[in-house]
C-alpha cells in the first residue's frame, strides 16, 4: 500500500482525533523501540503480543536485554547502542516501511539519536513516545540525568506523549516535588502540565495515573485541535511491574485499528485495570509483572 493511501489526522465529531485510518486488509508496520526483558512481563513483552493481536506487524529494535526487570534486587542488563545503527540501516537496505514507531525504555542518551534517523527514514509515520523513565518521584536505576534530558527532547517531537507525572516534570525541568510522587493532583494542574507538555511540542499527550483519595485513577488526554477529556477507572491498591508498557502498546493498538484518541485511552485504561486484576490472582504477583494474556481478545474484538 502506498504512503498517501495511509491517511491520519482525521478529526471526528467528538473532537478527538482518529491518528490512523486502517484501510481494509492491510496490515500496517509497527517499529517496537523497546528492551526485552526475560523474565517479568514489560516492555517488547508487552508490545509484540498487543500489537499483534490488533493486527499489526510488529518490528522489534530491542533497545536492552534484561535478564529480569528492575524490580528485583539483581538484575543483568546487556545495552544495544552499538548494534542498532547497522540494524536499522539494514531496514533501508532492503526497503522496510515502517507505519509507527513506537518507543519505550531507551538504554543510553545516544539512542535517541538513533530514534530520530528513524523518524527522518519514515517521515510519514506515527511517532509514538512512552517516555519510561520513573514513577513516583523515583528515576528508574539505569537512567542517569543525560538520559533523562534526551529522553526528555524526544518527547518534544511526539505525534503521542504517554507521561506519568514524574515523567512529566523531567520533560519540563520542574522539581520533583511532594505532589509528582503522590500523584495527587485537581483538574486544574493536570491541565496545565498537559497543556506545558503540548507547548514543548508534543502534539498529543496523555497524561496518565493520576491518583486522588475516591479510589479513582485519572488519565488526562488532549492536544491542539482536541479539547482536554478525562478517562478514569477503579484504583487497584498495589502496584505491577509493566502496566505502563501495557497501557501505551493498548492505546496505540486501539489507535491503529482505528479508533480515535479519546476512544483509545478509554480502552488502554480498561484492558489495563482488567489485566492487574487477572495478575493480582497469580502466585507472587508483584514480582512476575502484569498479566494480560487471557485478555488479548480485547484487543482483536477492536476489529468488530
Amino acid at each position: 500500500m502506498s504512503k498517501e493511501n495511509i491517511e491520519k489526522n482525521e478529526i471526528n465529531n467528538s473532537n478527538a482525533p482518529i491518528l490512523y485510518k486502517r484501510h481494509e486488509d492491510y496490515i500496517p508496520r509497527v517499529a517496537a523501540i523497546h528492551d526485552l526483558c526475560g523474565y517479568g512481563k514489560c516492555s517488547l513483552g508487552v508490545a509484540i503480543p498487543v500489537l499483534s493481536a490488533a493486527g499489526c506487524d510488529v518490528c522489534p529494535v530491542p533497545t536492552g536485554l534484561f535478564s529480569n526487570h528492575t524490580g528485583y534486587p539483581t538484575w543483568y542488563m546487556h545495552d544495544t547502542t552499538e548494534i542498532l545503527n547497522d540494524y536499522l540501516n539494514t531496514w533501508k537496505e532492503i526497503d522496510i516501511d515502517i507505519d509507527a514507531v513506537y518507543s519505550g525504555f531507551l538504554g543510553s542518551d545516544e539512542q535517541v539519536e538513533v530514534i530520530k534517523s528513524v523518524y527522518e527514514t519514515y517521515p510519514h509515520a506515527l511517532k509514538v513516545v512512552d517516555p519510561v523513565m520513573a514513577d513516583h518521584g523515583q528515576v528508574y536505576p539505569t537512567y542517569d540525568d543525560d538520559l533523562c534530558q534526551a529522553m526528555a527532547s524526544l518527547a518534544c517531537e511526539a505525534d503521542i506523549l504517554t507521561p506519568n507525572l514524574t515523567e512529566a516534570a523531567i520533560i519540563l525541568g520542574e522539581p520533583i516535588g511532594e505532589k509528582w510522587r503522590g500523584a495527587n493532583i485537581d483538574d486544574e494542574e493536570a491541565h496545565r502540565i498537559l497543556n506545558a507538555l503540548l507547548d514543548h511540542g508534543a502534539k498529543y499527550v496523555v497524561l496518565k495515573g493520576i491518583q486522588r483519595e475516591d479510589g479513582i485513577i485519572r488519565n488526562f488526554v488532549g492536544g491542539k485541535d482536541m479539547d482536554i477529556s478525562e478517562a478514569s477507572n477503579e484504583f487497584l491498591p498495589y502496584m505491577l511491574h509493566g502496566t505502563g508498557d501495557l497501557y501505551a502498546s493498548s492505546l496505540l493498538a486501539a489507535v491503529m485499528v482505528g479508533k480515535d484518541l479519546f476512544e483509545s485511552v478509554e480502552f488502554a485504561g480498561n484492558i489495563t485495570h482488567d489485566a492487574m486484576i487477572v495478575s493480582s490472582k497469580q502466585p507472587n504477583f508483584q514480582d512476575r509483572g502484569v498479566n494480560f494474556e487471557s485478555l488479548l481478545g480485547q484487543v482483536t474484538d477492536l476489529f468488530i
